[in-house]
């Protein structure tokens, strides 16, 4: 085949303007900057978009008055995190009656004094809380594709000063509730608390709190770090009213109008954060959370949040309500 001075031969090499597909260059620089303004906005921006969740759920025995409980969970603390650290001190003006955490406090082996000081007065009110694996061991990299696989094999970081913690909360009257069943009066409400160690690393021991609670309790709550429904069965099997969880970060990264790719454990993704029912009689609520890990700073569609529990007495046409808020605007309302 000849060719003209008009129509010289393809050599495979591409025209000004194009990548090698053909694709034009200005589409490739667009792509890319999308990418970067989306990196961008993870990392800085909406990891850093705390918000407080609102839920109202009717659980307790009739004639109970209202208990107001906040919900806090997976913290992944490090040091310099100042501006998270701020953030939840402000919850402490919100002046619930019972306050309970679910784990994984700690990113960082020096972060028990920031966690501390970042709780403040929440830790002179009435408490309960339970570990994570990032309460025992620190936070590793690890390969994205691994959320993918429901029994992918986990390794541990460092230890982590979880016994300094533990005595932190404990010297400051919160209970430990890890396979423990206790018993309190919270603002004329009886409740009775269980808890398991995390069963995402094997820890729990659900027959050492088996059976069934004092029927007598307006509240029966059962805490767990990470929501497996083996030990959500169990607990509903006991008689539980409302389970309360974290480790799902809420997905962490999601996409709009179809959520959470994974939730890292066994739990569906209909149920990765909030308030769902767990059986015929349980409420489930998965908290979803207030950090990250250090490796995967980002957070997509699913802000890092604290939630406050107004729990109401079962009565026949009862509606859940759940709803997001910020803090400042809430504290604006509250003071």
């Amino acid at each position: 085949m000849q060719h003209s001075e008009l129509d010289p031969p393809r050599l495979g090499i591409p025209r000004l303007g194009t990548s090698g597909s053909g694709v034009p260059a200005r589409a490739l620089a667009g792509v890319a900057g999308l990418a970067a303004a989306g990196l961008f906005y993870s990392t800085v921006i909406e990891r850093n978009a705390f918000t407080l969740r609102h839920t109202t759920l009717s659980v307790l025995e009739p004639g109970a008055s209202p208990l107001r409980v906040l919900h806090i969970s997976d913290l992944h603390m490090m040091p310099n995190q100042r501006l998270k650290q701020a953030w939840i001190s402000e919850l402490e003006a919100l002046e619930p009656d019972l306050v309970v955490n679910t784990g994984d406090n700690l990113a960082h082996p020096q972060a028990v004094p920031a966690v501390i000081q970042a709780l403040g007065g929440l830790l002179s009110r009435p408490g309960l809380f339970v570990f994570g694996s990032n309460d025992y061991f620190g936070p590793k990299p690890k390969n994205p594709l691994k959320y993918f696989k429901k029994d992918h094999q986990r390794t541990h970081g460092e230890p982590l000063p979880w016994q300094d913690l533990r005595a932190a909360f404990t010297e400051r009257g919160w209970l430990d509730a890890t396979h423990t069943v206790r018993e309190l009066e919270v603002s004329g409400v009886r409740v009775v608390a269980a808890g398991v160690d995390d069963p995402h690393i094997e820890r729990d021991r659900y027959e050492t709190i088996a059976g069934r609670p004092n029927p007598l309790a307006h509240l029966r709550l059962g805490l767990t770090h990470s929501p497996e429904p083996r030990v959500l069965d169990s607990f509903a099997a006991d008689g539980y009213d409302l389970v309360m969880a974290g480790h799902t970060h809420g997905g962490q990264l999601c996409l709009p109008f179809f959520g959470a790719l994974v939730t890292n454990c066994q739990l569906d993704r209909s149920r990765v954060k909030g308030a769902s029912s767990w059986g015929s009689t349980m409420k489930l609520h998965v908290s979803a959370g207030l950090g990250t890990s250090p490796y995967a700073p980002a957070r997509f569609c699913c802000r890092p949040e604290a939630s406050l529990l107004t729990l109401t007495p079962v009565s026949h046409g009862d509606a859940d309500y759940d709803a997001d808020q910020s803090l400042p605007q809430l504290a604006r309302e509250t003071l």
